[in-house]
Order: structure tokens, then sequence, then C-alpha cells
């Protein structure tokens, strides 16, 4: 799976701002978020789709998905939470390496929400609210160098 860009991501050879990471799962924000703290949750082995994933996995990954909803609705306010999992392109998967998509809402939903990209620079700042509200209390730590934006 050398050209998949979430396996690049999860071995620290492409950039991501990691927010949540436990043994097999790997949370980062989206680069192009339909609203701020758009964090995409993966399993760190990599599966297409839900149907290669074991069920331990399964429950692995929708436990931190619900975990990673909980802080961005106390660390950036969101009035509202969207979990979204596709599979297939007629689904309209775009990376097919399985993830779940985490979206937080502020007031009402729009209808058919646009992508924007973001700036890096707003990125870091997002995902530091995030790790501090997610890490203010636990024995987890996100491995250096996270604040660069590469995982090792």
């Amino acid at each position: 799976m050398g050209s998949c860009v979430f396996c690049r991501i999860v071995r620290g050879e492409a950039p991501a701002r990691v927010v949540y990471e436990s043994e097999g799962v790997l949370a980062f924000l989206d680069i192009r978020p339909i609203n701020e703290g758009h964090t995409l949750v993966i399993p760190k082995r990599h599966y297409v789709h839900i149907w290669e994933l074991p069920d331990n996995e399964v429950a692995r990954l929708f436990v931190a998905a619900r975990r990673i909803a909980e802080v961005l609705r106390e660390a950036l306010g969101a009035s509202g939470i969207r979990i979204v999992q596709l599979n297939g392109r007629a689904a309209g998967q775009e990376v097919f390496h399985l993830h779940i998509h985490v979206i937080p809402y502020y007031g009402k939903a729009k209808e058919t929400p646009e992508r924007r990209t973001t700036q890096k620079a707003e990125l870091d700042i997002i995902a530091e609210r995030i790790r501090k509200f997610f890490y203010r209390d636990s024995a987890h730590s996100l491995p250096e160098p996270w604040n660069t934006g590469f995982r090792s």
C-alpha cells in the first residue's frame, strides 16, 4: 500500500495534523474540511472498505470516532456532529483507505456541505485546540514531533 496517502501518514511519510492516536487508530484533520475541526479517523492497517475490517477493529474505530465527536463538541463548541463513512466510488469514497469523517456543525447544517481549502497555519491552530482539550486529563500523549505536522 505504498501509494496510499493514509498509509503514508501512518508511516510518518506524509504530513498530517494528528489529533488522536491509539493502538490501531489514527485521527487527523481533513485538509479539505466541510467545517472547522473536520476530522478523519482511520485504522492504521490498510483496509479499503468496511466489509474488510475485522469486528474488533470496527469497534475500536467507532469508539475512537465517538470520542473524537465528544471532544470536537466540547473543544470547538460544535452544536452538532455528523459521522459519515463511505464505501466505494459510487458512494463517494475518494481515498481508498477506510476512514470515518467526524464533522462538527455550528448552527444549522447545510443540505449540501461544500469542502474548502484550508491553510496549514489554520489547521495547526485547530489541531492544537483539539489536542489540548483531548489530552487535558489523560495519560495519553502524541508521538513527537506532532507539532510539525509529521508523525514519527
